[in-house]
């Protein structure tokens, strides 16, 4: 295999972890959400969240995240000499893709959404939680079609080299 071929199939490797992270958070754990009553809904966040931002949880969110953003840049220095070729403008695309639909989404709306719902006391929930909860499920879905469209973007990348 190239170098090109390895940068891509890790691009392909790490947004498929990411779209089937987030296809689990969609399909299956979604439902068990929006099932519960607000303070199950707030404390149960609080527990994944713990989990998800330390030691193994953290470490697998900054892999497929990191491995996402950084293999297609690699991808993309390695295809630099056809910057028209099917490959290169398709990682360049998914690269994008990626920019703003998992790193600006997480940063600036998702990161302090979870701030906000923590923020909520269990006993007396706010008004407006069903409609925080239902944010907190259009971010996951935004970012399970940014996830699933870069593995594409990525996949066909590869086919095409």
């Amino acid at each position: 295999m190239t170098a090109e071929e390895w940068a891509l199939a890790a691009s392909v490797f790490f947004s498929g972890l990411a779209a089937g992270f987030l296809g689990g958070l969609c399909t299956i754990l979604r439902p068990v959400l929006a099932a519960m009553d607000g303070p199950g809904f707030r404390n149960f966040m609080e527990t994944f969240l713990r989990y998800a931002g330390n030691g193994l949880g953290k470490a697998f969110n900054y892999a497929w995240s990191g491995g996402m953003s950084i293999a297609p840049i690699v991808a993309l220095v390695l295809l630099w000499d056809d910057p028209g070729s099917t490959s290169f403008v398709l990682t360049a695309i998914g690269l994008a893709v990626v920019v703003v639909g998992v790193l600006i989404v997480s940063n600036v709306w998702k990161t302090p959404h979870y701030k906000l719902m923590l923020a909520w006391d269990p006993e007396a929930m706010p008004a407006g939680w069903k409609a925080g909860r239902q944010r907190y499920f259009t971010i996951n879905w935004l970012q399970l079609a940014t996830t699933w469209g870069a593995f594409i973007l990525f996949l066909t990348a590869l086919i095409c080299l």
